[in-house]
C-alpha cells in the first residue's frame, strides 16, 4: 500500500527533534497518553484540508510494520463484496455451531450466532471473516492484496489466519494511506464496494461529528499484545484521518482502554466536543 508520506520530502529526519517538515508536527505531549497506560505506541492524524500531519513517535509510525489483526476486516470486506462472496452488508453467514471462547475463557456470545456482514464487522467476529477468506480463496486474495500493495503482501500461512500470525505486516503510515484512499473511493474497487465498507465503519454519529474506525488486536512474536485503531473523524464536513497502534504486556488488557485512549487523544486535538 502506498505510504501517506509518499511524495513528501523530509529534511533531516535523523535529527527529528531539531528539524522536521513544515507539514508534520511532532507532538511529544501525546506520549503521556501511552505512558499512563504503560504501553508503547504511535498516533498519526492527517488534516486532509491543510495537508498537516500531527504525529507521536514518527519512527514507529513510518518504519515499524505489524500484523494488521482485525483491521484486515476492512480489506477482507472489500474483496468479499467486489468478488461477490459477500452480497452486501446484510448477507448472513450461518453459525457453524462451534462455541468459541475469547481470551480468558469467556464465551464469545456475540460471535456464536448467525451474523450479517455488518454485525460481524462491528463485533469483529473472526469466524465470519475466516469463512469469507476461505470463500475468496488464496489466489484471488493474493491478487487483490498485490493490487492494493497492502503492507508486505505476504500470504504464507493458511488463508483464514494469515493476517493474524505475523506473516502479513503493515505500517501505521501504510494503514493511513489505505484508509484515506478508501474514504475518497480511490481504491481499485467499484464505488458501491467502497461505500458499503465505509458505511459499516461508522461507529458514532451525531450533530457534531462522525467517528468511523476499525479496531484490531493481536499477539506479536515477542508475546506482547498489539492494538490498532484506524479510521477517520468528520467535523464541519471536514475529514481527518487517524491511525493509532500500541503494544503492551498481555496483562495490560489493552482492549479495555484502547477506545478511551483514542478518544482522549482526539479530544486533546479538539475533536468530539463540538469545538471545531
Amino acid at each position: 500500500m502506498r505510504s501517506i508520506f509518499s511524495g513528501i520530502v523530509f529534511i533531516g529526519l535523523v535529527i527529528l527533534s531539531a528539524c522536521s517538515p513544515n507539514n508534520v508536527k511532532i507532538d511529544n505531549d501525546l506520549a503521556r497518553f501511552f505512558e499512563d497506560k504503560s504501553v508503547f505506541g504511535t498516533f498519526g492524524l492527517y488534516d486532509n484540508g491543510t495537508g498537516q500531519f500531527t504525529i507521536h513517535n514518527l519512527s514507529r509510525f513510518r518504519d515499524s510494520a505489524y500484523l494488521p489483526a482485525s483491521t484486515f476486516k476492512i480489506v477482507n470486506s472489500l474483496i468479499g463484496i467486489e468478488t461477490g462472496r459477500i452480497v452486501n452488508e446484510k448477507m448472513i453467514i450461518k453459525w457453524d455451531g462451534i462455541v468459541r471462547p475469547f481470551p480468558g475463557g469467556d464465551s464469545s456470545k456475540s460471535w456464536n450466532k448467525d451474523l450479517t456482514m455488518e454485525e460481524a464487522f462491528k463485533r469483529s467476529a473472526l469466524p465470519y471473516y475466516q469463512e469469507v477468506a476461505r470463500r475468496i480463496g488464496k489466489d484471488t486474495m493474493k491478487f487483490w492484496i498485490d493490487s492494493l500493495k497492502y503492507g508486505n503482501m505476504k500470504i504464507i500461512s493458511p488463508i483464514d489466519i494469515f493476517w493474524l500470525d505475523n506473516t502479513l505486516k503493515i505500517t501505521a503510515d501504510e494503514e493511513m494511506g489505505f484508509i484515506k484512499k478508501l474514504y475518497f473511493n480511490q481504491l481499485p474497487f467499484q464505488k458501491r464496494t467502497q461505500e458499503i465498507v465505509k458505511k459499516v465503519m461508522v461507529q458514532e454519529q451525531n450533530a457534531n461529528f462522525q467517528l468511523a474506525y476499525k479496531t484490531g488486536t493481536g499477539t506479536l512474536e515477542n508475546g506482547r499484545t498489539l492494538c490498532w485503531i484506524v479510521g477517520w473523524v468528520i467535523e464541519n464536513r471536514h475529514p481527518y484521518f487517524f491511525v493509532m497502534n500500541m503494544d503492551g504486556k498481555p496483562e495490560s488488557n489493552i482492549i479495555s482502554f484502547r477506545l478511551d485512549l483514542l478518544k482522549s487523544i482526539l479530544k486533546q486535538q479538539g475533536f468530539l466536543e463540538g469545538k471545531r
